[in-house]
């Protein structure tokens, strides 16, 4: 389990989610680049609901933790493997809930935070039953730095978010740029799925994802949370 500061309390917050619910496709910009990243299910198309996928809880790490690229991957022979970046804005709902109404979406989140959906892209192209496990492998996600309350983050819906990798900037956008905001998502989450206190919603990446590799460090930056900082290593090898 991983414990976070909780900005501006003398407390911390422990993350301990029974799932994580990401979406894919949510940036505009991201869609566009769809032919470079190459991964099955994307295509310029804008989707006309949510697109919703599942991480499970192991690949969660603090921040300085390493992103290790997993050895095996060598096994399958990948002309180009590849592994990448994606910063995005995540909260943590803080009270069970089904069928919540747009208008009350914040009021079952708990806070904010920062986290890197870290995607085998070979893995998510190639396997027929979906992004599941290219989504998922240990360490593939990392959250914080801290957790912000949900009455202090401002409007989650204006936030610059960055991801820059070894200090270069890589990606730069907007929360206000996503396909479907966050009471949109709130509200179809919890259409489908049960949600309990701790579980996390992470809510999509802008354009500019590339490939990491061994050595490398990845930041990621949200206004009004913080810098979530992480290296990458191959698995097996010394950093």
């Amino acid at each position: 389990m991983i414990k976070l500061e909780i900005k501006n309390h003398h407390d911390t917050y422990t993350v301990n989610p029974s799932k994580i619910i990401a979406l894919g496709l949510n940036y505009r910009d991201h869609i566009a680049e769809s032919r470079s990243v190459k991964v099955r299910g994307f295509d310029p198309v804008e989707p006309e609901e949510p697109i919703i996928f599942a991480k499970t809880p192991n690949c969660l790490i603090a921040p300085g933790e390493p992103i290790v690229i997993p050895s095996f991957i060598d096994e399958y022979g990948f002309e180009d493997p590849r592994v990448d970046h994606e910063a995005e804005l995540a909260f943590i709902i803080g009270t069970k809930c089904k069928n919540v109404p747009e208008d009350g979406a914040m009021e079952v989140i708990y806070g904010f935070t920062c986290m890197n959906d870290v995607s085998q892209r070979n893995i998510q192209t190639g396997d027929r039953s979906g992004w599941f496990r290219g989504k998922s492998f240990d360490t593939f996600g990392p959250i914080g730095p801290v957790i912000v309350l949900k009455d202090e983050i401002g409007d989650p819906q204006n936030l610059s978010i960055q991801c820059r990798l070894n200090g270069k900037t890589v990606q730069s956008s907007n929360t206000k740029m996503m396909i479907f905001d966050i009471r949109t998502t709130v509200a179809f989450v919890s259409k489908n799925f049960t949600l309990y206190p701790g579980d996390i919603i992470t809510t999509g990446t802008p354009s500019g994802v590339s490939k990491i590799a061994h050595g490398d460090v990845v930041e990621v930056e949200i206004e009004n949370i913080g810098i979530l900082s992480n290296p990458v290593v191959e698995e097996g090898k010394i950093r």
